[in-house]
């Protein structure tokens, strides 16, 4: 069932990692001089980088350790410490598990073992008391070291194969791990049968060592059919550790993009831990990529839950922005950072140039140009809490590489604990809308309704309607990713918002094992093309996933609909449970496809990006695996697409009145697929807000052998161009105004497949 090989010796290991991008910021922040150019090691540096890494540094070592829950380690220590003075047995029981469970999330999983055994120890030989409570909090706290012990290096989940069980592990191997965990949670069993979370953790230790489902106890089995698959989509391959990309980091975000303007898709990856490096890794055209993150001039921008793809100033060359503080409440008031791309290889911070310096906790924003005025606008959605009141921000283009910030002035700023942000055109009027994803609290859709004083249109005199209850699209109330797209290539966007709510973590081993639960489910809302939607999740079969944090959409098999993968999971170190693959059946329900195509890694997943990086006309999956906690470190991966049969087109939209970016231009393919006419409907840049594709379309046409028709309408110009009889398998490029579109030869590879058995291809059905 969920499988994984042994990583490579020649991988990277995930502590190195971690230490060496501590060490090049922490010699990047040491200097004394920060020239803008290249020195003799071939780093660029920045002096607005510089500037920035040391702030983010210190609003870091400034934060408490006793509540900051990036510090466990901090805390740990002082758990130890304070086991040496006096104390009563009771609060000796006490500290001494906080000190277990702190080591245990710091990743320490050996010595939280050993600490919490001799706690169960001491408590037997000493007739301390405990209660069945305080007891099972022990057992399970105990299972899970051992779990973590079945992840090796810490943080990844492994089976040995048979060969390995018959040469013999070491003690502290994941077979072990993975036994203890049985045998701990065996006795959790036996104690309360109806402990369906134990359950559902015991069979996937069975999996990790191959002995499910022959091995387990009949009482305990977790039904086969669970896990079967509806469709046969192919395997795709995780080609990340021979592409040179799986990259170990936290939870984090992703965007796959031409950075350098050389037809290959490169890839930026960030990671939440406040002091984990951004990563930038070229695509070498030849099946592996280089990281050139020293090179490209961002050592020392760290953090960031996610990224953002955008063309802010209207040069052609994709920046990126960078969010940070989700999640952390007051421990997340960092800045985001807009990272200018030069169009050389390098990038500089210029937030504080740009007008964006501000401290908020968010992790979701989003690119529109609201007025359509050519520019770029940005909506930042932020966290606010009862406790830790923040205003969500708009911030409109100045066209001179600054922004105002107009929010409030606009009906935007206080919306609660925002978690996802989409813009896009729900009644088809011209002007971008925003979808509002809240935690907590009712969605909110806002209608563009264009200038109050259309005779003067100011940038802070727009009128956003919040018209979320009588579109029928405020749930789910405890919400997270969202976006359009046109599921059913209607040629009106629809909703998607996924649900993010458990009632206890009892929910998710139920979930899995097909019995009655409570937790949150995503929502699929159908666009009426009257301003109004039709929830239609439980009917296309959408009602089958829990938990869901990076998502996104793309097209697996060339067939014209957009599918959708979702990661899954939360904090916890419980929350086991596969990413989820869905394909879309021609728009009248979604196949679960996870097991057939080897995408169900059972770690925490975050950002995903759908892209043909082979340039081969098939679209790959990259996807930023790893959790919150400091110790929940995950390599990311990369899912080949084997192909299909099917045809394909890339357009590359270039806007003039338009912003260059093309963002809010709007795609119209017809064609003939079988003999049957069809049309297929994309938007340039309203993606996911939690995942970053190109802005390149890639579009899937089945058997068509030629497009009939393409039309693009651009949103500023409010014009149509059409150009019919166009090949398929192509690459075009479209300049708006223009006669004609020029063909775009990039250049094809194929990654290394035959020897990635000796390399990891991650926990999956």
């Amino acid at each position: 069932m969920y499988r994984r090989q042994l990583p490579s010796a020649s991988g990277p290991d995930r502590r190195e990692f971690l230490k060496g991008c501590a060490a090049a910021t922490a010699t990047v922040l040491a200097s004394s001089a920060w020239p803008r150019q290249f020195n003799s090691g071939g780093v660029y540096l920045p002096a607005s980088t510089k500037k920035m890494a040391a702030l983010l540094r210190q609003i870091y070592e400034q934060s408490d350790w006793k509540a900051d829950p990036d510090k466990t380690a901090q805390r740990a220590a002082y758990y130890r410490a304070l086991l040496r003075s006096p104390l009563t047995p009771t609060q000796q029981v006490t500290v001494w598990l906080e000190m277990g469970k702190e080591l245990l999330r710091t990743g320490e999983s050996d010595e939280a073992l050993r600490t919490l055994e001799d706690l169960t120890k001491t408590c037997r030989d000493r007739g301390y008391p405990l209660s069945n409570e305080s007891n099972q909090e022990i057992q399970t706290y105990i299972a899970l070291s051992y779990l973590r012990l079945a992840e090796n290096p810490p943080g990844t989940i492994v089976m040995q194969s048979s060969e390995q069980a018959r040469n013999g592990v070491e003690a502290n191997s994941p077979m072990r791990g993975a036994q203890g965990a049985i045998r701990i949670f065996a006795g959790i069993l036996d104690e309360d049968s109806h402990e369906d979370l134990s359950r559902w953790l015991m069979n996937l230790a069975y999996m990790f060592l191959e002995q499910y489902p022959q091995g387990v106890p009949a009482r305990w089995l977790v039904a086969q059919k669970l896990f079967e698959s509806e469709y046969d989509i192919g395997t795709f391959p995780d080609v990340a550790a021979p592409a040179g990309v799986d990259c170990v980091g936290h939870a984090g975000g992703v965007i796959l993009e031409d950075f350098d303007g050389d037809g290959l898709l490169d890839l930026m990856i960030s990671s939440s831990g406040p002091m984990d490096q951004l990563r930038f890794f070229h695509n070498n055209g030849d099946g592996t990529f280089t990281d050139r993150t020293a090179e490209a001039g961002l050592l020392g921008e760290v953090g960031g839950l996610n990224i953002v793809l955008t063309d802010y100033n209207n040069d052609g060359h994709p920046d990126v922005l960078i969010l940070r503080g989700g999640w952390m409440h007051k421990f997340g008031e960092y800045p985001m950072s807009l990272l200018r791309n030069n169009g050389n290889g390098t990038f500089d911070d210029v937030t504080e140039e740009a007008g964006l310096l501000c401290r908020h906790p968010t992790q979701t924003a989003a690119w529109a140009d609201y007025d359509n005025d050519g520019w770029l606008d940005l909506f930042v959605g932020v966290e606010s809490t009862r406790d830790n009141h923040h205003v969500s921000q708009l911030f409109h283009n100045n066209g001179d590489g600054t922004f105002t910030e107009v929010a409030a002035a606009n009906g935007l700023a206080d919306l609660g604990w925002v978690k996802g942000v989409a813009w896009g055109d729900f009644n088809n009027d011209g002007r971008p809308d925003l979808y509002v994803s809240v935690l907590d609290g009712p969605n909110r859709l806002f209608r563009n309704d264009g200038p109050r004083d259309p005779q003067h249109p100011g940038s802070d005199q727009w009128i956003f309607t919040d018209v979320g209850v009588q579109a029928g699209v405020t749930e789910p109330h405890r919400s997270f990713a969202t976006w359009f797209f046109d599921y059913d290539n209607d040629g009106w966007p629809d909703i998607f918002a996924a649900g993010y709510g458990i009632d206890s973590r009892k929910d998710m081993a139920d979930f899995e094992m097909g019995k009655p639960f409570r937790a949150e489910l995503p929502r699929l809302y159908r666009n009426n093309r009257d301003g109004t939607f039709t929830d239609v999740t439980k009917a296309v079969h959408l009602d089958r996933a829990i938990l869901p944090m990076g998502a996104n959409f793309g097209d697996l098999d060339n067939n014209g609909w957009l599918d959708i993968y979702l990661g899954t999971g939360d904090p916890s170190y419980k929350s086991l449970l596969p990413n989820r693959m869905f394909r879309n059946d021609q728009g009248k329900r979604f196949q679960d496809v996870t097991k057939s195509g080897g995408f169900g890694h059972l770690q925490k997943g975050h950002g995903i990006a759908f892209g043909d990086i082979e340039n081969s006309g098939n679209e790959d999956i990259f996807e930023v695996i790893g959790g919150h906690l400091p110790g929940d470190l995950y390599q990311s991966v990369l899912f080949r697409n084997p192909g299909h049969g099917n045809h394909w087109i890339t357009l590359v939209l270039e806007g003039v009145q338009t912003n260059r970016a093309a963002f809010g231009a709007r795609i119209v393919l017809t064609f003939k697929d079988g003999g049957v006419l069809r049309q297929v409907f994309r938007t340039v840049g309203y993606g996911s807000s939690f995942g970053g594709n190109p802005l390149r379309q890639h579009i899937g046409v089945g058997k068509a052998e030629k497009i009939e028709r393409i039309e693009v309408l651009w949103p500023v110009s409010n014009s149509t161009q059409s150009f019919r009889h166009v090949a398929v398998d192509r690459t075009f490029h479209f300049r708006e105004g223009s006669a004609r579109l020029e063909p775009i030869s990039y250049k094809q590879f194929t990654f290394d497949v035959v020897s990635m058995g000796k390399y990891a291809v991650g926990m999956q059905y």
